[in-house]
């Protein structure tokens, strides 16, 4: 082959090339284009329910799953999890965010020996708010603890990072305690007269006590029934926030269709045949904790 000829090829190649690594780009950024965040919060009875793993003794209240952007998952796989960034938040958390985005006057809290269905809150939710507390991992023991949050850092949090309210570990962990304690979900609930109960309830109770209080139409998850059940049981509550200033806004909006299944927290990381989805119109179980023997 003649140089001109050869210089010619090469050339056009080295075009294609660019074209396909250009094609692959933009490719890697719509998989990475997200649009609003969702605040994801479950039930930890229903999860135990559903794992039949080493829970024990399940946290009596509602805590964080996490928060993840909409479509979009694993942005930045060279960022991974440092339990150090994040060690002040595993001790004693302290918010500053602005109080007067609070939903409600009675925040959600533990007592000495009595968990947050039993009674009144004797300390600030300054002085109690903690990883460990809110954002547990209750499907597996005390060692594997912050797996969880390294789950949620690499799959969700390297995502969020976009923003620059979240563009650390800090700033995501902290933000989303933040976000918990203005919803404020536990105490809405209680003062809207759901808790857990024998009886069922109506989907529908659900979407209308908490639309009326936040002013926004949640997307709230079930775990559908198995052989020896007879209605589906709730497991997770998302709400919806956009993305720059985190607002509350619609998860779906009116006729539309939402997405019918979520992940669930497994062993893997995984979500299973029998996961969480949408909640179908009709009765739903709330489940009151079990207590198990040590």
């Amino acid at each position: 082959m003649r140089p001109a000829a050869l210089r010619g090829a090469l050339l056009g190649c080295l075009y294609l090339a660019l074209l396909c690594l250009g094609g692959a780009d933009k490719r890697l950024r719509d998989n990475h284009e997200w649009k609003k965040l969702i605040m994801v919060q479950h039930w930890p009875e229903t999860v135990c329910e559903k794992i039949h793993n080493d829970c024990r003794d399940p946290p009596d209240y509602w805590t964080i799953h996490g928060l993840w952007p909409d479509k979009s998952e694993g942005c930045n796989r060279s960022w991974p999890f440092n339990l150090e960034e994040i060690k002040v938040l595993t001790f004693n958390y302290i918010s500053t965010a602005d109080s007067s985005h609070r939903l409600s006057s009675s925040p959600p809290g533990l007592t000495a020996g009595n968990g947050f269905w039993g009674g009144v809150m004797k300390r600030p939710l300054q002085d109690t708010l903690k990883m460990r507390a809110y954002w547990p991992d209750v499907i597996h023991s005390f060692p594997n603890r912050s797996r969880f949050w390294k789950h949620e850092w690499e799959k969700h949090g390297t995502c969020a990072a976009q923003v620059d309210a979240l563009n650390s570990q800090k700033k995501y962990f902290g933000r989303s305690l933040e976000l918990y304690r203005e919803l404020d979900l536990n105490s809405v609930l209680l003062k809207l007269g759901i808790k857990p109960s024998i009886n069922y309830y109506q989907v529908a109770d659900f979407k209308d006590a908490l639309a009326r209080v936040y002013g926004v139409i949640p997307k709230i998850q079930c775990l559908p029934p198995s052989q020896d059940e007879e209605v589906q049981t709730i497991g997770q509550i998302e709400l919806c926030l956009t993305k720059q200033d985190q607002q509350l806004q619609n998860c779906t909006e009116p006729g539309e269709q939402p997405s019918p299944k979520q992940e669930v927290w497994l062993a893997n990381g995984a979500a299973e045949s029998r996961g969480l989805r949408v909640c179908e119109d009709g009765p739903v179980f709330y489940p009151p904790p079990k207590k198990t023997k040590p």
